[in-house]
C-alpha cells in the first residue's frame, strides 16, 4: 500500500489499549515521512499528563519533554495547558540530552496556563496510596509517586499554580505555594494519618527513586547525587517543610525557565497559517482517560484534549492510533487477557516489558481486540501503528500458537461484543480467543510485508479484522477504514515495514 496523505495538519498520535504502546516512535516516522512535503512537522506538543507518561524514542527514555525532541529539525517542542510538570523536573531531562548534543532549551514552549507541579504532590500521592492500602485496605492504584493526580486535583478545587507565576513577583509565588505546603501537610496528618514514621519514608524514597531514575545524568556530571536528596525539605517538625528551601528551589528552577514559557495557542494557530503540521503527543491511552475509560490516570488521554491543551478551535484532525502485537498493563485495574506466567511467551515477554518512567514489572496478555475495537467506535482513527511482531517470534519446545480476544463471554454463555462500561460487569467476563499459528522465523530485518512468514501475515490481518469486527458489529463497514500504516518489528527506528496491504485486502487475508 502507498501511503495515502494525511487528513489535517493536525496530527494526534494516541494510544488504543492500555499505555505503552510505544507512541514516542511514531514521532520521527511521522516527521521522516513529512519532512519532504510542503508540510512538514513544526510542532511536537505534549499534550497531556506529566512526568508519569514515559516514551521512548530513537533510544532516548522521555518523561515530561515531548519525543519531538530526537527530531533535530522539530522547531518547536511545547507543553500543552492540559500538562502538569514539575519546573525542575525539566531541567532534569534537558540537561543530560543537551550534553549529548540534542537541543531542547532552543526550542522549548511551555504555555502559560500549564499547571505546576512541585515536592507537595509527591508527598500526597504516597501518602494517598499508603492510606489507601493500610487505612482502607484496598489493592494500590499503581501510581508512579510522581504527584500527578495530586496536582490535577488542584485545577477542579481552584488551587492550582500556572507557570505565568514564575513571571510574577517572588512574593506573590511564595504566598501561593506555602498555602499550598500548608494544606498538603495537614492533608498528610489528618486526613491520610500518616505516622511520624512513614513521612520520613517519603523523603526516602523520593530520594531513592530519583537518584536511580536520575544516575545516568549524576554519571554524566551533569548534576551531583544531592540535586535528587529530597530529605533537606523536611522541617523540623513532623508534618512540616522547611518552607525556605522549598520556595527558594522552585523559584529559581521556574525563573530560569522565563524565556520558555509563553502563548502556545499562538505558535500553532500561526504554524497552521503558514501551512506546517502539529503533531500532538499523548500520554497514557484511550482505556485510562478519566472519564471514559479505567480511571488509572487524571487527564484525559484521547483525541479530543487536543484542542483543549492546545487551546485552538476544534477542527479536522488526523489521529493515530498505536498499540502492540500484544497487550501490557500496570496498575490494578482488570486485565482481562493477561497471560499465564508459566506460559512460555509470557516469560519471553516480561523480560522487554518495563514501565520506562518506574521501571516497574509489566503484566503482559493476548491482544484484545474489544478493547481495540471499541477505541475505533467510539474514539475514531484513521491510522494504526502497531509493535513488536517480532517478540512474538517463538523458539523452543513450544508450538507459538497465538491468542488473539475477538470477544467476551459471561457466566450464562452470553457474548459481548463491547466492553461494558460498569466495572463488576467486566470483571466477571472471559475472552473469547480465535487462535493463530505462529512462526519461528526473525523478522526483525524484514521491511515488507511480502516478506513476513505466511503465519505472521496472518496474525496481523486477523489483528485488524477483529478490530472491525468489533467496531461495526452487526451494521455495515463505511467504505473509508483505517490503514495499517507502520508495523513495527524492532525497538530501531529502522525496524519498520511501510508497505502494508490496503485494510480491505488484509480482511480478506484474515
Amino acid at each position: 500500500m502507498s501511503l495515502t496523505p494525511f487528513s489535517s495538519q493536525l496530527i494526534a498520535d494516541v494510544g488504543i489499549s492500555l499505555g505503552d504502546e510505544g507512541k514516542g516512535r511514531l514521532i520521527p516516522e511521522i516527521a521522516d515521512e513529512l519532512r519532504a512535503t510542503g508540510a512538514p512537522v513544526s510542532v511536537v506538543l505534549k499534550v497531556n499528563g506529566g512526568a508519569n507518561a514515559g516514551h521512548t524514542a530513537d533510544g532516548i527514555k522521555l518523561n515530561l519533554l515531548p519525543s519531538g525532541v530526537v527530531v533535530r529539525d522539530v522547531p518547536h517542542l511545547c507543553i500543552g495547558s492540559g500538562v502538569v510538570a514539575d519546573p525542575r523536573k525539566f531541567w532534569w531531562e534537558a540537561r543530560p540530552l543537551e550534553k549529548k548534543g540534542y537541543g531542547v532549551l532552543s526550542r522549548l514552549l511551555i504555555d502559560e496556563r500549564t499547571m505546576v507541579s512541585d515536592l507537595t504532590h509527591r508527598l500526597l500521592d504516597l501518602a494517598e496510596e499508603e492510606y489507601r492500602v493500610h487505612t482502607l485496605n484496598e489493592e494500590p492504584r499503581g501510581s508512579t509517586g510522581r504527584g500527578i493526580s495530586a496536582a490535577y486535583s488542584e485545577e477542579t478545587a481552584h488551587w492550582q499554580m500556572y507557570f505565568s507565576d514564575f513571571q510574577a513577583g517572588p512574593n506573590y509565588f511564595a504566598r501561593k505555594l506555602a498555602q499550598r505546603a500548608d494544606r498538603a501537610c495537614r492533608t498528610i496528618q489528618h486526613v491520610y494519618r500518616a505516622s511520624e514514621k512513614s513521612w520520613n519514608d517519603f523523603f526516602e524514597k523520593l530520594t531513592t527513586a530519583e537518584q536511580r531514575a536520575n544516575a545516568e545524568a549524576i554519571e554524566m556530571g551533569v548534576f551531583p547525587a544531592d540535586e535528587f536528596d529530597f530529605r533537606g525539605f523536611k522541617g523540623d517538625a513532623p508534618f512540616t517543610l522547611n518552607l525556605d528551601r522549598l520556595t527558594e528551589t522552585y523559584w529559581r528552577a521556574g525563573t530560569a525557565l522565563a524565556a520558555n514559557i509563553g502563548e502556545v495557542r499562538e505558535l500553532i494557530l500561526g504554524e497552521l497559517r503558514a501551512g506546517r503540521t502539529i503533531v500532538g503527543e499523548f500520554g497514557q491511552a484511550y482505556w485510562l482517560d478519566k472519564r471514559h475509560g479505567f480511571s488509572s490516570t487524571s487527564s484525559h488521554t484521547f483525541t479530543p484534549e487536543f484542542f483543549e491543551s492546545a487551546n485552538i478551535p476544534v477542527q479536522r484532525i488526523h489521529t493515530f492510533g498505536v498499540a502492540k502485537a500484544y497487550d501490557t498493563k500496570v496498575g490494578t485495574h482488570t486485565f482481562s487477557t493477561q497471560m499465564d506466567d508459566a506460559h512460555p511467551l509470557c516469560a519471553k515477554l516480561k523480560v522487554l516489558e518495563f514501565g520506562s518512567t518506574t521501571g516497574r514489572q509489566r503484566m503482559v496478555g493476548w491482544y484484545d481486540a474489544v478493547e481495540k475495537g471499541d477505541t475505533l467506535r467510539y474514539g475514531g482513527f484513521q491510522d494504526l501503528m502497531i509493535n513488536k511482531l517480532d517478540a512474538l517470534t517463538y523458539s523452543g519446545d513450544w508450538s507459538g500458537e497465538l491468542l488473539l480476544c475477538t470477544a467476551y463471554e459471561d457466566p450464562t454463555g452470553r457474548r459481548h461484543a463491547h466492553v461494558p462500561r460498569n466495572e463488576a460487569v467486566r470483571k466477571s467476563l472471559r475472552p473469547v480467543y480465535a487462535r493463530y499459528p505462529g512462526w519461528s522465523e526473525d523478522v526483525s530485518k524484514v521491511r515488507t510485508f511480502s516478506g513476513l512468514p505466511v503465519n505472521a501475515r496472518r496474525y496481523v490481518a486477523g489483528m485488524i479484522k477483529a478490530v472491525l469486527d468489533v467496531a461495526y458489529a452487526g451494521e455495515a463497514r463505511p467504505a473509508q477504514l483505517p490503514n495499517l500504516r507502520y508495523l513495527g518489528v524492532g525497538p530501531l527506528p529502522s525496524q519498520i515495514i511501510k508497505d502494508v496491504p490496503a485494510t480491505a485486502d488484509l480482511v480478506k487475508l484474515a
